[in-house]
C-alpha cells in the first residue's frame, strides 16, 4: 500500500496515547457515520510499542494524592476494566503502604477515593497494618508501616499483549498504522499557525489535525512546534520563578527477581494486589545485613508471569545532563550508559525481603530486565494536555503513561469539538497562572 500523501488526523507515537487515541477516534467517527479508512493513520519511527510502552511495567493504580490525577485515573481505570480479558489486564488491586510520614496524605486520598465512588479500603495503626498484611501474606514484616490503603479496583497489565491488541482493535476499525516512519519537521501552514504537514524520511503526509503521543520523545516534537524550553512558574504559595526548564528527566529503575511467579501469590493461593511500600525504616542489606540506607525509600512489585518472575522498581533518579542533550533510549536499562545498576539492584531485592520473607537471599536470582527506561517529566513533573498552533495536540504524559488508557479517549473527544473537563487541569498555562498540583510526602516525583 502506498504511503499516504493526506490525512485527516495524523497520530505520531504507536504506544498507548496514540493507538488508544486512534481507538476512540475511529469508534466515533463510525458513531457519526464517517468513513476512518484513508481518514486516520498512526505513525512511529520504530514499530507499535517500541517505545516506553514497550517497557512499561504496567501497573493501572488510581493511588494519587492529586484531585485532577485521581478523577482522570478514575476515567482510565474504568476503560481498563471494561474489557479485561482483551486487554491483558489483571484485576488485583492496588496497596499503598506507608510509614507515618505519609499517613495524612494518604488518609486524604482515601476521604478523596470515596468522595468519587472509587473503592479502596483504609487501615491505620501499626498494629492493625500489620495484622491486615498478614491476612494475605503471612511472611510479612515490613517495619514503621503505620497506614494501608487498598484500592479495590487497579491492578496490572501486560504491556506488549495489550499494545498488539489495541493495534489489532485499531486497524479492524480503519486506521492505518505505519511504522519505520521517523518525522523530521512539521511544516507550518502558509499565512497560518496551523501545521499543514508533517515531514517524514518517507514522503509528506499532509493533515488536518496532528496528535503528538510520543512518550519520552515529547521535548523533541515541543521543541519542532517551537515551543518555550524555559517557562515561567508560579507556585502554590504566589511565588514567582522565571526560567525553569520545561523538561527533566529521570532514569526509572525496574527489574525482575526470576523466581517461580507463583511464589508471589496470596496465602490462600490468588494474584495478590500490586504492592506499593513506601517507608522511612532502615532498609538492611538481604546480602550482608550492612545498612543501605536510612532515608525515606519506596519500592513496587508484583508477580508477573510476562516478565517471568518478581517485577517492579524502585524510587527514579534524577539524570544530570541537560535536558537538551539527553538522547531518548526507552530501553536505558540495557544500554552501556544506563545499564541498571548493582546499587538498584541490591536495594530492591533488599527491600523486598524487608518487606517478605520469602524473598531473604533472592540476590542470586536477580536479573536486569529491558523496563524502566528513560521518563520525561514537565516542569511540575505532571501531565501537559493542550492543543498548539491552532490544530497540534500534544500528550505530554510526564511518564504517567500506561496507566492512562483513557486520556486517549478524552484526546478523541476533544480533537472532534467536545472540551474534555477532565483534562483542563492539565493544560500548559497552569504553569504561569499557578494553578499547579498538590505534591505528596511521597518520595516519588509523580505521586
Amino acid at each position: 500500500m502506498a504511503f499516504p500523501t493526506h490525512v485527516d488526523f495524523l497520530i505520531v507515537g504507536a504506544g498507548i496515547h496514540g493507538l488508544s487515541t486512534a481507538w476512540k477516534l475511529a469508534e466515533r467517527l463510525q458513531e457519526r457515520g464517517e468513513t476512518v479508512e484513508g481518514r486516520v493513520a498512526v505513525l512511529d519511527k520504530s514499530g507499535i510499542a517500541a517505545g516506553a510502552s514497550g517497557i512499561a511495567c504496567g501497573v493501572v493504580r488510581n493511588n494519587y494524592f492529586q484531585p485532577a490525577m485521581r478523577r482522570l485515573m478514575a476515567h482510565s481505570v474504568a476503560i481498563w476494566e471494561s474489557e479485561p480479558e482483551n486487554l491483558s489486564y489483571h484485576p488485583v488491586g492496588y496497596m499503598q503502604i506507608s510509614s507515618e510520614a505519609m499517613r495524612d496524605d494518604v488518609a486524604q486520598i482515601f476521604e478523596e477515593q470515596r468522595e468519587i465512588g472509587y473503592e479502596s479500603v483504609f487501615v491505620e495503626g501499626e498494629k492493625t497494618c500489620l495484622n491486615y498484611m498478614r491476612g494475605i501474606f503471612g511472611d510479612w514484616q515490613a517495619q514503621n508501616i503505620t497506614s494501608v490503603l487498598h484500592e479495590k479496583h487497579g491492578g496490572f497489565s501486560n504491556q506488549t499483549k495489550t499494545m498488539y491488541a489495541l493495534a489489532s482493535k485499531v486497524e479492524a476499525l480503519g486506521v492505518r498504522i505505519l511504522t519505520g516512519v521517523t518525522v523530521k519537521e512539521l511544516i507550518s501552514e502558509n499565512g497560518s499557525d496551523s501545521i499543514k504537514a508533517v515531514d517524514t524520511d518517507k514522503g509528506q503526509v499532509n493533515c488536518k489535525r496532528l496528535i503528538i503521543a510520543a512518550g519520552p520523545w515529547a521535548r523533541d516534537f515541543w521543541d519542532m512546534l517551537d515551543l518555550p524550553k524555559q517557562i515561567t512558574v508560579k507556585d502554590l504559595n504566589g511565588n514567582v520563578h522565571e526560567n525553569v526548564e520545561m523538561w527533566r528527566y529521570w532514569q526509572l529503575e525496574e527489574g525482575v527477581v526470576q523466581l517461580d511467579p507463583g511464589v508471589g501469590r496470596a496465602d490462600n493461593g490468588s494474584l495478590p494486589p500490586v504492592i506499593h511500600v513506601d517507608t522511612d525504616a532502615p532498609l538492611m542489606s538481604t546480602v550482608d545485613g550492612s545498612l543501605i540506607t536510612e532515608d525515606m525509600w519506596g519500592i513496587y512489585y508484583k508477580p508477573d508471569w510476562h516478565f517471568g518472575g518478581i517485577q517492579g522498581g524502585a524510587s527514579p533518579y534524577k539524570v544530570k545532563t541537560p535536558a537538551d542533550q539527553v538522547q531518548i533510549d526507552p530501553y536505558g536499562p540495557s544500554s552501556p550508559e544506563f545499564v541498571s545498576s548493582g546499587d538498584f539492584a541490591h536495594m530492591w531485592v533488599s527491600a523486598l525481603a524487608h518487606c517478605q520473607k520469602r524473598y531473604e537471599g533472592t540476590m542470586p536470582k536477580y536479573h536486569r530486565e529491558p523496563s524502566g527506561g528513560i521518563g520525561c517529566f514537565t516542569a511540575d513533573s505532571f501531565p501537559v494536555f493542550d492543543t498548539f498552533h491552532d490544530n497540534a495536540t500534544i500528550v505530554a504524559d510526564s511518564n504517567h503513561g500506561w496507566k492512562m488508557l483513557g486520556v486517549g479517549h478524552l484526546i478523541a473527544d476533544e480533537v472532534l469539538g467536545a472540551p474534555q473537563e477532565l483534562l483542563e487541569p492539565f493544560r500548559f498555562g497552569r504553569f504561569e497562572k499557578g494553578e499547579l498540583h498538590p505534591v505528596s510526602n511521597s518520595p516519588y516525583p509523580w505521586s
